[in-house]
């Protein structure tokens, strides 16, 4: 909607404040000032019906918002310190999921088993980023007080167990952990996590799929041993 300042206009057939009349017809008015009352006129129903009163002030909305790289640029990572691990975890950005680099130290066992390994990576999810990744647009979901267990007698052999139970969880930090443990190679790289809480609930196969990285806020859960959604 363009905004006009308001213009007063003399009404027509209004005689001029002294001399005498004359009798002669003003001539026809000029064809621009006829269509500019034209305009006004097709613009006061406007602004009545969108509830805006008119202003000649102008309005500032602030500047465009601006879209954010959802990538850490390659020269601003530090070394790694010898005695660390690269590993990959799963960060919020732009209301997606995006793979982002970072060091863990390496544990004093090696190989690291399992509950290890995911400990570590979900220590890394809890970390809030730094100042970086920060102006790259991530952010994390996951609860700080989050802690993860191994499985129950029972259980699938893939299985871990968490302290809340994954339902109950914020989709997009459900999101995050199934796919940070899905995609790590130290896990077997299975591309889902098998996940518990805990009660004695069965654990389920929450996949990292494509539709998983784009929306996060939903995350579908299937029991152990059901194909996976799209497979």
């Amino acid at each position: 909607m363009t905004w006009l300042p308001r213009r007063t206009r003399t009404p027509s057939g209004t005689r001029t404040p002294s001399g005498p009349r004359t009798g002669a017809r003003p001539g026809p008015r000029p064809r621009a000032a006829a269509l500019t009352a034209v305009a006004l006129a097709a613009l006061v129903p406007a602004l009545a019906s969108c509830g805006i009163r008119g202003t000649s002030v102008p309005v500032d909305a602030g500047a465009a918002p601006s879209r954010v790289s959802c990538k850490v640029p390659a020269g601003a990572v530090a070394p790694a310190p010898p005695d660390s691990t690269p590993v990959t975890v799963y960060l919020v950005c732009s209301s997606t999921l995006a793979p982002v680099e970072r060091t863990v130290t390496a544990p004093k066992q090696r190989p690291a088993d399992r509950l290890q390994t995911a400990r570590a990576l979900l220590d890394e999810l809890q970390e809030q980023p730094g100042a970086v990744e920060e102006e790259a647009g991530f952010s994390t979901a996951v609860p700080e007080d989050l802690e993860v267990t191994e499985p129950r007698a029972g259980d699938p052999r893939e299985a871990l167990r968490l302290s809340v139970r994954p339902e109950d969880l914020p989709s997009f930090a459900l999101a995050q952990i199934a796919c940070t443990f899905g995609e790590s190679g130290a896990l077997g790289r299975t591309h889902a996590a098998v996940l518990g809480g805990p009660g004695d609930a069965e654990p389920q196969r929450y996949a990292c799929s494509a539709e998983v990285r784009t929306h996060p806020e939903s995350v579908p859960g299937t029991v152990w041993g059901s194909p996976a959604p799209g497979n």
